[in-house]
């Protein structure tokens, strides 16, 4: 696989507590010198990335995040403003007690309030697969399927576990209609990313992944 071919599928990540602006700040430039799909940064810095990137580069945003157990309520506005700060790019945590609740009208309810805030941005559903049995997978994959959302995505990269190739698989084997899968975390070489690619995953959350395939020249 070619490398661009690579890097236009990669979320360009840093949330990690202590980011900086000035670390942030050169995660757009990277984005914007390599054509990445997106950034994704927290909410906090979503204005001061939009102003500064303008338009050359997509902002992606995370909401409920890393935990999920936010009132809906409180997701929905974390949208909106993020939205109303210039985020072209949503992805949500669910909430993984309901779904240990097997609550899934809830959740699907709560997936298309906040793509409803979105506003016509694209929206990714984060279901936290590390925690998970393959029953609940296989059920979520339904309820993002039927909801507004654009993707199902695997994972925060904050509750001890990533994406594996077995998500990417059972993701591809669940999902329908026009729902696109996001793997996140867990890719910890090309040949990783490349995979995950031909299992199915349409875009990548990685912090590493465009620096290794500048390693690679």
């Amino acid at each position: 696989m070619k490398k661009e071919e690579i890097i236009c599928t990669i979320d360009h990540t840093l949330l990690k507590q202590d980011a900086t602006w000035d670390q942030i700040r050169d995660l757009c430039i990277e984005g914007m010198e390599n054509g990445v799909a997106s950034v994704c940064i927290p909410p906090s810095f979503v204005k001061q990335a939009a102003e500064f990137a303008g338009e050359k580069l997509p902002i992606c945003t995370v909401i409920g995040f890393p935990n999920g157990y936010q009132t809906s309520m409180i997701k929905v506005l974390e949208a909106a403003q993020a939205v109303k700060n210039g985020a072209d790019e949503i992805d949500m945590v669910i909430n993984i007690g309901w779904v240990r609740e097997r609550r899934y009208d809830d959740i699907l309810k709560e997936i298309n309030e906040v793509k409803e805030a979105c506003n016509g941005k694209l929206l990714k559903v984060i279901i936290e697969t590390c925690l998970l049995t393959e029953e609940e997978k296989i059920a979520l994959c339904d309820v993002v399927s039927r909801s507004k959302a654009e993707f199902i995505k695997t994972s925060t990269g904050f509750a001890g576990g990533g994406a594996t190739l077995a998500d990417i698989q059972l993701f591809k084997k669940y999902v329908t209609g026009d729902t696109k899968i996001k793997a996140a975390g867990g890719i910890k070489s090309v040949s990783d990313a490349e995979a995950f690619l031909a299992a199915g995953a349409d875009r990548l959350g990685t912090s590493s992944l465009l620096a290794m395939l500048k390693q690679e020249g």
